[in-house]
């Protein structure tokens, strides 16, 4: 499905509702579509016009096993993508799966074993590696910051600060990680933030807005408004007509106050900068959400290789 023209008609939009990523995970069907994709243009960049140092080196009917080797502690993602990489190839592969997303690894440990044409594994060897390093620092991070508030009635939220074009990847690691994702895209839920506060003129006028706009193109999306203070809550909160309140950069105290003042009436949410050594005070709020933009673009890829075994 194209991503191109969003917004340009109801039909559209009411396409889009129907896409997998909306029901809250990714579908086989839809990973293996984005996959597919990935895979065709990773490997174009890689290998251009061919593999000039294998083809020199590697006779075409050789054959060897790989280990694919964990050098640090962490959560592992991005195997399923791996094997698809893998099966991707013209040649015939074996694969042993030893460790599966979402498991835990160790220094040493061996994550899965390939075996077929030389020249094929190390053709794919970097598209799978890099892939994989990126989305096991995600979840990595996403398992870091859920384990800190697991006996809370909290959800921890990615967001889309993410990598232009991998976002599907990105995202898929999180939850591989145990946080949840947010919105993909600027498509599936309304969030009045900041900037559109204060380029429409005030939080009652960016509401009417809203539910004009949502009425003319009959849609309903769930919607958020982004509050700074307090007199900006009093104002969305005798305004109405939205879902979550997002507190942004509010302080312990705060937070406390404006949940206190919501009184579940609405959902909330916090968010702006919040650390793993403030992330457990601000759960203990009370608050429902905290979205945490770190868990992808701040993260630090975990440590592999993939080796040729003797």
């Amino acid at each position: 499905m194209s991503h191109g023209t969003f917004g340009d008609n109801k039909v559209k939009f009411k396409v889009l509702q129907s896409a997998p990523y909306l029901q809250g995970m990714f579908t086989k069907a839809a990973i293996h579509s984005f996959l597919d994709k990935f895979i065709q243009e990773g490997l174009a960049e890689d290998v251009g016009d061919g593999d000039h140092t294998s083809l020199a080196c590697i006779p075409p009917t050789n054959i060897n096993k790989a280990k694919l080797l964990c050098k640090a502690d962490g959560i592992i993602a991005g195997v399923e993508v791996a094997k698809q990489i893998f099966e991707a190839s013209p040649s015939k592969f074996e694969m042993k799966i030893y460790k599966r997303d979402g498991d835990e690894v160790r220094r040493g440990d061996i994550a899965f074993t390939i075996e077929g044409s030389s020249r094929e594994i190390l053709q794919r060897e970097r598209l799978a590696l890099n892939t994989m390093q990126r989305m096991s620092g995600i979840a990595t991070m996403s398992k870091r910051y859920t384990d800190v508030v697991e006996d809370l009635p909290v959800k921890i939220l990615d967001t889309r600060k993410t990598t232009p074009l991998l976002r599907f990847l990105e995202k898929w690691a999180v939850s591989i990680g145990g946080a949840t994702n947010y919105r993909y895209g600027l498509f599936d839920r309304i969030m009045i933030k900041d900037n559109h506060i204060d380029a429409c003129g005030s939080i009652e006028k960016a509401l009417t807005s809203v539910q004009e706009y949502l009425k003319t193109i009959d849609i309903a999306l769930p919607i958020t408004i982004e509050i700074r203070n307090f007199a900006e809550l009093d104002e969305a909160l005798l305004h109405g007509a939205f879902d979550r309140i997002m507190l942004d950069n509010f302080s312990i105290p705060q937070l406390r106050k404006a949940i206190a003042i919501i009184d579940h009436e609405f959902e909330t949410e916090a968010s702006g900068g919040i650390t793993l050594r403030r992330l457990r005070k601000v759960a203990e709020t009370g608050v429902d959400f905290i979205s945490i933009g770190a868990l992808t673009h701040s993260f630090k890829s975990l440590d592999m290789s993939l080796k040729v075994m003797d």
